[in-house]
């Protein structure tokens, strides 16, 4: 009898594991379920409808502008249930094409890829400068062996 108290302890915190782990897999296939719905509405109305995160990230618009355009009508947006509750989708080709339209933003995008040009050419200058440097090196230890 004694011996049943620590098994069913032992029993109890293994159902506790398992109960945890299957919360996390329901909310997984929440997840999952959702990103599902998502891309198969955007195939459906012809236009990939995307969070507010997701279309600044891929289009440089800030969310406050992004919620000014949709709040102004100038984007259309619709709340579907997200994971986290309400979530706020707007169509990734609209957003794209305001964003384009846009002299701030498309001078923002402009100095965006000219910092890029310049950081891969410094990049480039880099890997010429190590290999100078590799070469000269190789010559220093050549002169240096008797």
């Amino acid at each position: 009898m004694l011996s049943d108290g620590p098994v069913d302890g032992r029993a109890g915190v293994a159902r506790e594991m398992i109960a945890s782990k299957e919360a996390a897999l329901d909310w997984e296939d929440r997840l999952d379920e959702w990103e599902l719905e998502l891309q198969l509405s955007a195939q459906l109305n012809g236009s990939e409808w995307v969070t507010l995160e997701r279309a600044a990230t891929e289009t440089g618009v800030s969310r406050a502008a992004l919620r000014t355009w949709y709040r102004t009508g100038q984007i259309a947006s619709r709340l579907v249930d997200g994971p986290h509750g309400p979530q706020r989708l707007v169509p990734l080709e609209v957003v794209a094409a305001r964003a384009e339209a846009s002299p701030r933003l498309r001078k923002t995008a402009e100095r965006r890829l000219g910092d890029e040009a310049q950081l891969e050419i410094l990049r480039h200058r880099v890997d010429q400068l190590e290999l100078r440097v590799a070469e000269l090196q190789r010559r220093l230890e050549q002169r240096e062996e008797p």
